[in-house]
């Protein structure tokens, strides 16, 4: 992604920093923020978990796939057109989203929303690089990452309200009034172009979008179709063999969608790997609890999104506690890596969670998962940002996007598979001990447990054996969380022992100051 400076000017910089973060703030709220309303939907438009999962995986799987196939174009057609366009096309599905009674259209539209938001990160993301510069750049893409980080906070509480007020439908509509608000302050906002862009690197955007996809559906559909049938294996052969081509044809570009030297700096991959890493615990947690609290522990959709505030709220107040933390004195190194330890800690203490669990045992494990988002939020985009040089920063800033949106929908895919993959498991293991059990799918029940329907699969089994069969459903259900939650705990410890040691490696130019960087996360 190139730095070029605007053709048509700097239009109003304060008005496009706005938008751009008005923007970004709803993309992850319209994952975050579907996700608490998929019981709802489940029940109005009586699907079961495959379908049901693709309107969140649609829409995760076309954001992280065409990140890099938007940027590319961008630079040809123009940011602030390709801007336009991609809010364009997330409000029109949105709208879509929000109007359509069948399961089909829904997860259409939610694909098609996805690939908006891909444009529109994209995009934004070098509007601003090519805005702003030097210090005020960091701050500019410290407030974008601050941005990214309130939607996914206030996602789930907002969407709570809205459906248990208004209905599931409402959630898609709030997102879509938003999306008009950026679409209006579109003509005041610069356009820029890469001179040196005169075609889309169609080998490198067709086999990097390819491989990711294969990767992603195979996770998706691996629990359904089994982890070693031939269509599985074949779709990781393929994204493996895919993301190799991808490698040798950005390697002969000269104008490559990513700058693969940015792969060999320390420092930079340091702090990319972290939003990986807590995708795994904070934003996986954002998707899978809110279903679990509704389906579980009984709770409405509206106490379940007020409860996630105990894990979302440190996001938007821990920043400024981190901000005069560096300022004083404490190493950017020492906080990023503490961030992982935090939510290894909130991870294995979460483990008491159970049918039973009260919202006061709660509030330590979430209260821990959010301040360990919190410590990053803000403070690891300007990090990553200030690491390389500063010719660099657009194409870090896509490097760094893409992987922290890849990294989501990997994660995403990933524990939702486990948790299928263990509640069917153990709801097989435990059919032998119910009487009147006997035939019943543990594969298609499992099924309707992970969506929240637990009243409506505890129905397989009839009269008195029901309330067995029940506490069956729900005991392997947290069986399926906890082990969830230890493999975040071993990701997340894992990963700071990793990045400790990557951040020793100094980069070829100095970062910036940490408390530069700090006090640009702060506004």
């Amino acid at each position: 992604m190139s730095t070029a400076r605007p053709d048509t000017g700097r239009g109003n910089p304060t008005l496009t920093l706005v938008a751009v973060c008005l923007a970004v703030l709803v993309l992850p709220a319209s994952l975050t923020g579907t996700s608490v309303a998929l019981p709802d939907i489940s029940s109005d438009l009586d699907v079961g978990l495959a379908p049901l999962q693709w309107v969140v995986n649609a829409y995760n799987l076309a954001f992280a796939c065409f990140m890099l196939g938007c940027g590319s174009l961008a630079d040809i057609v123009g940011r602030r057109r390709m801007f336009a366009g991609g809010t364009a096309l997330f409000a029109v599905s949105t709208l879509v989203s929000a109007v359509t009674s069948s399961i089909e259209v829904l997860d259409v539209a939610r694909a098609l929303a996805g690939l908006g938001a891909a444009a529109v990160m994209t995009s934004g993301a070098a509007i601003l690089a090519t805005t702003f510069e030097g210090a005020a750049q960091a701050r500019a893409f410290a407030i974008l990452g601050s941005s990214a980080g309130a939607g996914l906070a206030l996602g789930p509480s907002t969407a709570g309200l809205l459906v248990s007020t208004f209905g599931w439908r409402s959630v898609f509509f709030s997102h879509l009034l938003i999306s008009v608000l950026v679409l209006v302050a579109v003509p005041l906002m610069p356009e820029s172009k890469n001179p040196a862009a005169t075609k889309v690197d169609w080998a490198g955007t067709t086999t990097f979008t390819l491989s990711l996809f294969c990767l992603m559906y195979a996770i998706v559909q691996g629990p359904q179709q089994g982890w070693t049938s031939g269509t599985t294996l074949l779709l990781f052969t393929a994204a493996l063999v895919l993301m190799a081509l991808f490698a040798a044809a950005e390697l002969r570009q000269r104008q490559p969608m990513i700058d693969l030297s940015l792969l060999k700096q320390g420092r930079f991959m340091a702090v990319s790997l972290i939003p990986v890493a807590l995708s795994f615990s904070f934003v996986c947690l954002l998707v899978l609890l809110p279903t679990y609290f509704t389906g579980v522990t009984g709770m409405s959709t509206n106490a379940s999104g007020a409860t996630m505030l105990l894990l979302t709220l440190p996001v938007l107040a821990v920043p400024l506690v981190v901000s005069k933390l560096v300022k004083s004195g404490v190493s950017t190194r020492l906080i990023l890596t503490l961030s992982l330890v935090v939510a290894a800690v909130g991870a294995g203490w979460l483990t008491l969670i159970d049918p039973d669990v009260s919202v006061v045992a709660l509030v330590g494990p979430l209260l821990l998962l959010g301040i360990s988002m919190g410590m990053t939020a803000g403070l690891v985009d300007g990090a990553a940002i200030t690491s390389v040089q500063p010719t660099q920063a657009g194409a870090a800033a896509g490097l760094f996007n893409t992987m922290r949106l890849a990294g989501e929908a990997f994660a995403i895919a990933v524990m939702s598979a486990v948790l299928l993959n263990s509640t069917r498991s153990h709801i097989s293991d435990g059919l032998s001990g119910v009487e009147g059990a006997n035939g019943v799918d543990a594969g298609g029940v499992a099924d309707r447990v992970i969506s929240g329907d637990l009243a409506g699969a505890a129905d397989t089994v009839t009269g008195s054996a029901r309330s067995d069969f029940l506490d069956l459903l729900t005991g392997s259900y947290t069986d399926g969380l906890h082990l969830v939650l230890w493999v975040v705990v071993a990701i997340c410890a894992a990963s700071a022992v990793l990045v400790s040691v990557m951040l020793r490696e100094r980069a070829a130019q100095p970062a910036a100051p940490a408390e530069a960087v700090a006090e640009e996360a702060t506004v």
